[in-house]
C-alpha cells in the first residue's frame, strides 16, 4: 500500500427517489464532507443534517470516522434520505454489530417511493383533462 493511499473501513451505495449517494467511512475524528463540502455547508437545512447524522447516533458512532459522500441527483431531501442510507449500509460493512440498531430504526432500509411518470392522454400522472359536456 502506497503511503498517500487512504485505507476505507467500509463504504455502502445509498439510494433515495433518484439521489444516489456513495459513502466512504474512513479513520477520523467525524468530518463529514459532502460533494467537497462540510456538511452544514451543503445541507443548510437543520433538518436535512439531522437525518444525515441519525444512523451514527444509533449505533453510538458519532465523532469515531470521517466521512466522505458523493451525491448526485434528486432534490435537497432525497440527497440527504440518500446520504442517510449510504452511512447507514458503511457502518453495516465495517461493523456487523450495528445491524440491529439499523434494522430497527428502519435505515437499511431502501425508501421505494418514486414519482409516477406521466400518462400520455392526460394533464400528469392521474389528473385528468376537465370534463366538457357542451
Amino acid at each position: 500500500m502506497a503511503n498517500n493511499e487512504v485505507l476505507n473501513l467500509g463504504t455502502g451505495t445509498g439510494r433515495r427517489k433518484t439521489a444516489v449517494a456513495r459513502v466512504y467511512l474512513r479513520e477520523g475524528n467525524g468530518a463529514i464532507t459532502v460533494n467537497g463540502r462540510a456538511l452544514n455547508e451543503y445541507f443548510s437545512d437543520p433538518a436535512l443534517v439531522i437525518i444525515v447524522n441519525q444512523p451514527l447516533v444509533a449505533t453510538e458512532n458519532v465523532g469515531k470516522f470521517d466521512i466522505l459522500i458523493n451525491v448526485t441527483g434528486g432534490g435537497i431531501s432525497g440527497q440527504a434520505g440518500a446520504c442517510r442510507h449510504g452511512i447507514a449500509r458503511a457502518l453495516l460493512a465495517e461493523n456487523e454489530a450495528n445491524k440491529a440498531a439499523l434494522r430497527e430504526n428502519g435505515y437499511l432500509t431502501r425508501d421505494p417511493r418514486m414519482v409516477e411518470r406521466k400518462k400520455f392522454g392526460r394533464k400528469g400522472a392521474r389528473r385528468r383533462f376537465q370534463f366538457s359536456k357542451r
